[in-house]
């Protein structure tokens, strides 16, 4: 992708976008633990928790996984940074983004963040609104996290 928004008239029911395959390494699983305290001590200095199943293999095999899981809002960031490069900053104004989690993302497992067209229609306004079918995968082509987007863009 680009990062500049595609022409809303090409975007037909079926035409599918993705994402380059990336490794859902443990330091991306790691900046992203470290983040929420960090953020809410607000005070420039990087704040670590208790050990959690994303971040701590010892902790998670004692919760029943064979080793440390991503946070399931890493595949949905990546859904929505699909969303951004197709639709542009439009995306952030007039949308919707819903997504579950239905399978563990382990340490260094190939991600692919996807979205597909569902409906393309015209409101009221003549805005283009889209549904949209999203979902991350790995590299056999299971799903991880599904869900579903609508983005509307004004004329």
């Amino acid at each position: 992708m680009t990062g500049q928004p595609m022409n809303p008239i090409t975007l037909e029911p079926g035409t599918e976008f993705r994402t380059r395959p990336r490794a859902m390494t443990r330091e991306r699983m790691r900046w992203y633990v470290d983040a929420q305290p960090t953020i809410a001590a607000d005070d420039g200095r990087v704040h670590t928790q208790p050990p959690t199943i994303h971040d701590d293999d010892e902790y998670a095999r004692s919760q029943g996984l064979p080793g440390i899981i991503a946070d399931g809002m890493i595949s949905t960031n990546w859904i929505q940074g699909l969303l951004v490069d197709v639709f542009g900053a439009q995306f952030a104004c007039r949308s919707r983004l819903q997504t579950k989690y239905i399978a563990p993302i382990y340490e260094d497992q190939i991600v692919t963040a996807c979205a597909r067209v569902a409906t393309a229609t015209r409101n009221e306004n003549g805005a283009s609104v889209y549904t949209l079918e999203v979902w991350c995968e790995d590299d056999t082509s299971k799903k991880l996290t599904v869900g579903s987007a609508m983005v509307e863009l004004p004329v």
